[in-house]
């Protein structure tokens, strides 16, 4: 039987993945507290008041700035601070839901990554908005028996956090996930529609732990599978919780 293996957050958009012990999905809705907020990488024309999708090419991510995987970060729900870190120590440290901790977290990347920049970097946040690299507000799932074969092929270990997935699944076949797009599944008590399958992106290339720009994943995957898909996404339908060793089930026989 498939399972959740483990889950994820990721608060701000590039910045550290959060594992998490047990989300409540919403219908509609993402992982709680994913991709809450995002820093913009000059000017995007992003409005609070109106928000709206904008592609992560806007924002500080790793498909392009590969030095934040260097950063470990922190996100606090009750407080709304996030606590940056990195060489042993911390960075920075804001609170979000304030000007003063915005403009903190603002001058920590003008110091940190002044060449990347391409204007002031800014924090950007709308209640009720998720800065996901697609427009709907989805769910995203990896196969972990997919980034094995992945691994088998490349020749050398592949990190599964190089595809800051929300959940990672357990006793599929490799690819099998491919065969659940338009299909209704189960993780745990909710309910999901997969959607579409994840194209992937340079970001995949990035080294996690190191932030090292080490591996050619889209590339091998194109040259080897005849597409750059790893991964797909799903939304929310019905309601529930979901915590890893969750089972999962699906209409598709593997």
């Amino acid at each position: 039987m498939a399972r959740v293996d483990q889950l994820y957050r990721y608060p701000v958009k590039g910045l550290s993945p959060e594992r998490l012990a047990q989300a409540q999905l919403a219908p509609g809705e993402t992982v709680p507290g994913d991709r809450l907020y995002a820093i913009e990488n000059g000017p995007s024309g992003f409005d609070p008041a109106a928000p709206k999708y904008f592609p992560k090419t806007q924002f500080l991510m790793l498909m392009r700035n590969e030095r934040l995987a260097m950063l470990q970060t922190r996100f606090e729900d009750a407080t709304q601070v996030l606590t940056i870190r990195g060489e042993g120590r911390e960075l920075a440290r804001g609170d979000l839901s304030t000007r003063a901790g915005r403009l903190a977290i603002e001058a920590f990347f003008r110091r940190f990554m002044p060449a990347e920049l391409r204007g002031p970097p800014k924090v950007l946040h709308a209640a009720g908005h998720s800065f996901s690299d697609v427009a709907a507000k989805v769910v995203s799932i990896i196969n972990l028996a997919s980034v094995a074969a992945l691994e088998t092929v490349i020749g050398a270990a592949v990190h599964p956090l190089r595809f800051r997935a929300n959940v990672y699944v357990a006793g599929w076949p490799a690819w099998h996930e491919f065969a659940l797009i338009g299909q209704e599944i189960t993780l745990g008590a909710a309910r999901l529609k997969v959607t579409k399958r994840i194209v992937r992106c340079a970001a995949t290339n990035v080294d996690p732990q190191t932030g090292i720009r080490d591996l050619e994943i889209p590339a091998t995957l194109l040259r080897t599978f005849d597409h750059a898909d790893c991964g797909i996404y799903a939304q929310v339908i019905g309601g529930g919780a979901v915590a890893p060793g969750d089972e999962i089930s699906d209409a598709v026989t593997p």
